[in-house]
C-alpha cells in the first residue's frame, strides 16, 4: 500500500512514522485511518522492524477526527445518523481498530507528542507504549464535546491505568485539556522536553531499546501488557463501541458536529 498520509522512514530496524497532514493538524480522515490500520497490521509479522516511533508533521501530533473530510460527509454521516447500526459499527471499528492493532503489534511504540493530541489523536497517543511530550502540548478526550461518549478508542481502558480513576474520570467526563506539566505529574507521559529536543529524546530511548535482545524486547512488550491488564482491551472497546453507537442514534452527533463547524453552543436532546 502506498501511503499518502503517512511517511514511514526506516532508520535501520526502526520505523520513524510521521503523520503527514500538517495543513489539517494531522486530523483523522477516512483514508488516513485506513493507512494507519494497514501499517499496524503490517507489523504483526515484520520481524525486521524492532521499534516504532510516531510523530506528527507541522503544529500538532493529531487533532482527532477530520470533520471536514469529504469522504466522512458522504459515508460516515449516513452510517451513523440514519441509525444503520451494522454499518455504523463497521465505521466505528475502523477507528478503534487502530489502537487494538497498536497493542497487538510486537514492536514497542514510542509516541513523540507535540501541539495538540485531541480525540482520536489522544487515543492513539495513549495506545503508545511510551509517550514523550514537548513543552506546551495539550491533550484531551474531545469526543464528549461533540455529543459522543467520552470513552472512545481505548481511552476508558488506558487512562485509569495510567493516571488513576479520579484524573481519568475528570478528563473523560468533561473533555478538559491536560497540559504537558500535569501529564508528567500524573504519569501520563515519561518526560517533557523543549520542542527542539523532542526527536533527540526519542532517539535516546530508541537507542536504549535497540541494545536489548530482539526476542526479549518483543516478549517484554507482550508480557508487560498481559500483566497490566485487569481485563482485555477487546472487552473495553466492545463496551465503548456499543456506547458510541447508542450515542450516535439520537441525533446528538449530528448536532455536535454542526455546532462545532458553526462555532455555536450545541443544542442537544434531553
Amino acid at each position: 500500500m502506498e501511503y499518502k498520509n503517512l511517511i514511514v522512514e526506516k532508520r535501520g530496524r526502526v520505523d520513524w512514522v510521521t503523520f503527514n497532514r500538517p495543513d489539517n493538524l494531522n486530523a483523522l480522515s477516512r483514508d488516513f485511518v485506513a493507512e494507519l490500520n494497514h501499517y499496524f497490521d503490517s507489523l504483526l509479522e515484520d520481524y525486521d522492524t524492532r521499534v516504532v516511533v510516531l510523530k506528527g508533521a507541522g503544529r500538532a501530533f493529531c487533532a482527532g477526527l477530520d470533520m471536514k473530510d469529504p469522504n466522512r460527509t458522504a459515508d460516515q454521516e449516513t452510517e451513523f445518523n440514519n441509525g444503520v447500526t451494522n454499518k455504523g459499527m463497521i465505521s466505528q471499528r475502523r477507528f478503534s481498530g487502530i489502537v487494538m492493532r497498536m497493542r497487538r503489534c510486537p514492536q514497542p511504540i514510542i509516541g513523540l507528542i507535540h501541539g495538540f493530541a485531541a480525540g482520536g489523536g489522544f487515543s492513539i497517543a495513549l495506545g503508545c507504549d511510551v509517550r514523550i511530550a514537548a513543552e506546551g502540548t495539550k491533550m484531551n478526550c474531545a469526543f464528549i464535546k461533540i455529543g459522543l461518549s467520552g470513552c472512545e478508542m481505548g481511552a476508558s481502558y488506558h487512562l485509569p491505568r495510567l493516571i488513576g480513576t479520579s484524573n481519568a474520570a475528570e478528563l473523560l467526563m468533561t473533555g478538559r485539556f491536560i497540559d504537558a506539566d500535569r501529564a508528567l505529574r500524573t504519569g501520563l507521559v515519561s518526560d517533557v522536553v523543549p520542542m527542539d529536543q523532542l526527536e533527540a529524546t526519542g532517539q535516546a530511548l530508541v537507542d536504549d531499546m535497540m541494545v536489548t535482545a530482539p526476542l526479549g524486547l518483543r516478549l517484554t512488550k507482550e508480557a508487560f501488557w498481559a500483566n497490566v491488564d485487569a481485563q482485555n482491551l477487546e472487552t473495553a472497546i466492545a463496551l465503548e463501541d456499543r456506547n458510541q453507537i447508542l450515542t450516535s442514534a439520537n441525533g446528538d452527533v449530528a448536532e455536535g458536529v454542526a455546532s462545532f463547524l458553526e462555532k455555536r453552543v450545541p443544542n442537544y436532546l434531553n
